[in-house]
């Protein structure tokens, strides 16, 4: 593993481990809004009246945005990882039945997802959101719904190069069920690209979720989210610029360490493809 993706994972690892851990490393509660007179706006790095220190600064309801970005942080996390998965495992379901049994099935489910493909991903998002009411389960519902066309394809593509192959040729002279043989040797085998594109995933879906929340159709304040955040902090980027530059360094560092572990895994998996069954240990 290169050093980046070193440096990628352990910076996931802590923003999880911190998210998790809020509610017991937070001295106060990062939703309350008490002495705002007095704590608003407050610098990061500095001292609020009363001694409190603030380590990336407050808002200007003087809550703390070291408290409120973990808080967000759970948020983006939950929305990319659960997102991410459901759009991977429909994906990897729709590809492999679609590269199985091929034929009239194949053709009705690759129409369907070059259709959708067709449409940009943000439109439908927009569109879904707009219809039914805003919130984390209607985020994560849509970006599955929509997230899963590219996996798909992927997974018909190595499902359609594998069925070829001798083991399953093997199983089919012994009497395995196709649908076994699906299941237990070739679903299996096919899903490196998948792992991948799962992985590259979560940064497309923390990124696609923070767009919501930033128009107001994602989760809604007073639940922080990193989109909701940058929205309440733009008409002080010239007054108090931490309110929306520190969310905004979250979710960028987030979306890039997801890329590049996501590259990490791609090139790992690509190596070891390209040594031959018979030679590997």
């Amino acid at each position: 593993m290169t050093r980046g993706a070193v440096i990628a994972s352990a910076s996931l690892g802590t923003l999880t481990a911190a998210a998790l851990l809020a509610p017991w490393i937070l001295p106060d509660d990062p939703l309350a809004i008490s002495d705002v007179l007095s704590q608003r706006l407050v610098a990061p790095f500095s001292h609020g009246e009363g001694g409190v220190f603030h380590l990336l600064g407050t808002d200007r309801f003087g809550r703390d945005l070291f408290g409120r970005i973990l808080l967000a942080a759970r948020i983006s996390l939950l929305v990319g990882i659960v997102g991410s998965l459901l759009a991977t495992g429909l994906g990897i379901v729709v590809g492999a039945v679609a590269g199985w049994w091929r034929g009239a099935t194949d053709r009705v489910l690759m129409s369907v997802a070059d259709a959708m493909l067709a449409v940009p991903r943000l439109v439908l998002l927009l569109l879904c959101v707009a219809l039914w009411r805003p919130g984390l389960l209607t985020v994560v519902v849509v970006l599955a719904a929509t997230g899963w066309m590219s996996v798909a394809r992927l997974v018909r593509a190595e499902v359609m190069g594998l069925s070829s192959r001798g083991f399953v040729d093997a199983s089919r002279s012994l009497g395995t069920s196709r649908r076994r043989i699906l299941a237990r040797h070739v679903v299996p085998n096919a899903l490196g690209p998948a792992i991948v594109a799962a992985t590259l995933g979560v940064g497309n879906a923390i990124l696609l979720e923070s767009g919501l929340a930033f128009l107001g159709l994602g989760v809604q304040p007073p639940t922080p989210s990193w989109g909701n955040m940058i929205a309440g902090g733009r008409d002080l980027i010239v007054t108090a610029p931490w309110v929306a530059l520190v969310p905004g360094c979250f979710l960028i560092a987030t979306v890039l360490a997801c890329t590049v572990l996501g590259d990490a895994m791609r090139d790992t998996l690509a190596g070891q493809r390209a040594v031959p069954l018979g030679e590997r240990a």
